[in-house]
Order: structure tokens, then C-alpha cells, then sequence
């Protein structure tokens, strides 16, 4: 026996099928706009995660392809994106630098005792892996190092690639390290600023070695957060190269 619903109307069976009276109206279902803005921001944030991931084991010279394949969508979306590869490198560089500083800031704030202070904020930062990350901006900013002048953790390019690579700190001129945009270069002033504190600190306190610089800092960072395929033994071996490391960076009595 056929049962007539009562309430039944246009109005409510269009509502029912995801569609209102104006947009049937104007022929369009707008019943696909929400789920392709999610859709785009989930992409969005597989394709920074792939990123951070690729880099941080491959170095900023790892092709966009192996982005996209981590990602696992289409090279095209991660270029639809990031127009270009420099663009992707800018924006992973920039959240890094970002993350540095406030763990810099953090441990500045909520660490009496200024040895705490700075090795808190080497573990943190090495524990977040943000050092395979660090933007070749900030590993070569000068910093005044006393009679030596400026001394430069540097990133070289190899030969027939783009790809960074660290290379032992040294001398070079000021003149010799390439402009960064102002974005680049406020964010790498920030950083540099509070690290800068917590070196001085450590060092006025006499629990660090005189001749530590900011940028010998930020060398421990950028190679203390091994690539290793197993977790728990990447971790293990971030922390014992990190104990090794803090030995090295602290004053001893003459």
C-alpha cells in the first residue's frame, strides 16, 4: 500500500539532494565547493609534509618528483602549488626558521639557568629534525667571531647539481654571501637574535667556551639530526652525537 508523505514539497527535495531553490535555479550543484576546498588543503598539506620529509633526508636538491611521490599525488598538483621548485624550498626554509626561533624563544623564557637554556633548545630543535632544514640563508649569515672575523657554516653546491651541501666552517667575505629577500632576511634575523642570547648568556655565565659563536650553534643543529631509516635508531644516535657535541661546546676550568 502506497503511503503519501505529507510533508513532502520542491523545496524540501531539493534541499534533501544537497541542492537550494537558487542554485537549481542557476543550474549548479554547489554541493562540490566545500569538499574540493578540503580536498585542496589536505593536498596542501601532504605536499609540505612530503616536503620537510624529502629534504630533510635528500637535502634541498631532491627533485620535486620525489615530492610528489611522497606525497603520493601528481607532480603537476605540487606545481599547481609551488610554481616553481625555489618557491617550495622559500616556504618549508621560512616554517623551519619559524619553528627554530620559537623553540629558541621558549627555552630562553622558561630556562633559568642560561647552560639549561641553551642545551634545551639544542635538543629540541635536533629532536624536531628542524636542523637537516635549516636554509642555506641562515647557515650563512656572518657572525662576528672576535679577531677571526666572520665565520660561516656554508652549503656548496656540487658540481652539475643543485644540490646544498655542508662543508666545514671557514672565513669568507662578507661580500660573498648572496642577498636574501626581506622575508628571508627577518626571518633570519630573529633567529639570530635569540640565539644570540642564548650563547651570550651561557657564555657570561662561564658554562660556555669563549670562542662558541652563534653559528657554531647553529652547525650543531644542522648536524646533529641524522638521517637514519629506523626511528629509534635515528633517535639514539641524534641524542648520543648531541651529548658528545654539548661536551664539546662547554667551558672548562684552566
Amino acid at each position: 500500500m502506497h503511503v503519501q508523505d505529507s510533508h513532502w514539497s520542491p523545496a524540501s527535495a531539493l534541499a534533501a539532494g544537497g541542492m537550494t531553490m537558487s542554485a537549481a535555479g542557476n543550474g549548479r550543484d554547489t554541493s562540490r565547493t566545500t569538499p574540493l576546498r578540503v580536498d585542496a588543503q589536505r593536498n596542501l598539506e601532504h605536499v609540505l609534509r612530503a616536503a620537510r620529509e624529502v629534504f630533510g633526508e635528500l637535502g634541498y636538491g631532491a627533485p620535486m618528483e620525489d615530492v610528489a611521490r611522497r606525497a603520493r599525488v601528481g607532480v603537476g598538483t605540487v606545481y599547481r602549488r609551488f610554481p616553481s621548485k625555489d618557491v617550495l624550498v622559500r616556504r618549508i626554509a621560512e616554517e623551519e626558521t619559524s619553528r627554530l626561533t620559537d623553540q629558541a624563544s621558549a627555552a630562553l623564557g622558561q630556562e633559568d639557568e642560561p647552560w639549561s637554556a641553551l642545551s634545551r633548545f639544542l635538543r629540541t630543535s635536533v629532536a624536531s629534525g628542524a636542523g637537516r632544514l635549516l636554509p642555506p640563508q641562515v647557515l650563512r649569515v656572518s657572525v662576528e667571531d672576535g679577531a677571526s672575523g666572520p665565520r660561516v657554516p656554508q652549503q656548496r653546491t656540487q658540481p652539475g647539481t643543485t644540490e646544498l651541501r655542508l662543508v666545514p666552517d671557514q672565513p669568507v667575505a662578507v661580500a660573498s654571501v648572496p642577498a636574501v629577500g626581506a622575508e628571508d632576511d627577518a626571518g633570519t634575523s630573529a633567529l639570530l637574535e635569540v640565539v644570540g642570547q642564548l650563547v651570550d648568556r651561557a657564555r657570561a655565565a662561564g658554562e660556555l667556551r669563549a670562542d662558541v659563536s652563534v653559528s657554531d650553534v647553529l652547525l650543531v643543529i644542522a648536524t646533529a639530526a641524522p638521517s637514519l631509516p629506523d626511528a629509534a635508531q635515528q633517535a639514539a644516535a641524534s641524542a648520543r652525537l648531541l651529548d658528545i657535541l654539548l661536551e664539546g661546546l662547554r667551558s672548562r676550568p684552566a
